[in-house]
C-alpha cells in the first residue's frame, strides 16, 4: 500500500517539482548572464542598485541574499570594473553608499531587458490569472516556511 508521501500530491513529490524548477530557471539564468559577462551576483547587485539608486552597503547584501563579507567582495569587484562607486554618506560617514557609475547603468540597462526577456520566455506558458495564482502560492508557502523556522 502507497503512503500519502508517495503520491503525485504530497509535500515532498510537489518540492521535488519545485526546487526542479526553479533550478532549471537558475541554470538558464547564469547561463544567460555568463554570456552577458556577468556573474549571478554582479547581476543581483547592478539590479538593486539600477531600480532601487545608491543604497548603503549594509542594506545591499540582505536585499540580494549576501553575507557581509560577500557584498564587501563583490562591491570591490564591481569597482574595479567601474560599475559601481563607494560614497561615504552626507549625515554619517561611517555609511558608505553604493552607487551606479555611468558604466554601470550602460551594462546593467540591456542585461536587465534581457534577463527579462528570458523569464518571460520561460513563464510564457503561464496565462495572466495562472502567474497571479503561481504569485499567491509561493507567497504562502513562503510565509509558512518562516513561521516554522521562528518556532
Amino acid at each position: 500500500m502507497k503512503s500519502r508521501t508517495d503520491t503525485k500530491d504530497s509535500a515532498a513529490h510537489l518540492c521535488l517539482i519545485l526546487v526542479r524548477a526553479v533550478n532549471a530557471i537558475v541554470r538558464q539564468g547564469e547561463a544567460d548572464l555568463q554570456r552577458c559577462g556577468l556573474s549571478s551576483t554582479d547581476f543581483r547587485v547592478l539590479e538593486a542598485l539600477f531600480h532601487k539608486g545608491p543604497l548603503p552597503v549594509n542594506v545591499i547584501g540582505p536585499k540580494v541574499n549576501l553575507t557581509a563579507g560577500a557584498i564587501s567582495v563583490a562591491i570591490d569587484r564591481l569597482q574595479a570594473r567601474d560599475l559601481v562607486a563607494r560614497q561615504e554618506s552626507m549625515r554619517d560617514r561611517r555609511v558608505k553608499t553604493v552607487a551606479l557609475t555611468k558604466e554601470g547603468e550602460r551594462v546593467i540597462a540591456p542585461v536587465y531587458r534581457r534577463h527579462a526577456a528570458l523569464l518571460e520566455r520561460i513563464l510564457e506558458p503561464l496565462t495572466p490569472a495562472q502567474r497571479t495564482s503561481l504569485e499567491d502560492m509561493m507567497r504562502e508557502i513562503g510565509k509558512r516556511a518562516e513561521t516554522l523556522s521562528e518556532s
